[in-house]
């Protein structure tokens, strides 16, 4: 019966011991648990960094190839509209001499028939 009492009679001391032992190894699982749970959380934040900075550069190159095409697209229209106004401003420039020629025409057989 000695040993019950003396399992029994614990003391204060003895008691925060224990609790202190208790609280240390927990504080030291805790503490692991958060360290590994940072490292995992690093780890997931970078690829997910990584993956979003591989898309934004996708998307850049896309638009930039996209404003390349276009702008290839507004040359071809630029000569297209320089190849029309040379050929407007030819025929103009033939109209013109049709018109003269035939003012000059009109003026000669006007003259012709006067002094016919």
């Amino acid at each position: 019966m000695e040993k019950n009492n003396q399992k029994k009679e614990m003391t204060l001391d003895a008691i925060a011991e224990l609790i202190k032992v208790s609280a240390d190894s927990t504080t030291r699982v805790l503490e692991a648990k958060i360290e590994a749970s940072k490292n995992e959380t690093v780890k997931m934040l970078e690829a997910k960094i990584e993956s979003s900075a591989d898309k934004l550069a996708a998307m850049t190159q896309k638009q930039f190839l996209d404003l390349e095409r276009k702008i290839g697209n507004v040359e071809i229209d630029v000569k297209e509209i320089k190849r029309t106004a040379a050929n407007i401003e030819a025929n103009l420039n033939k109209k013109v001499d049709k018109i003269d020629h035939n003012t000059l025409d009109y003026r000669v057989e006007k003259l012709e028939k006067k002094f016919a």
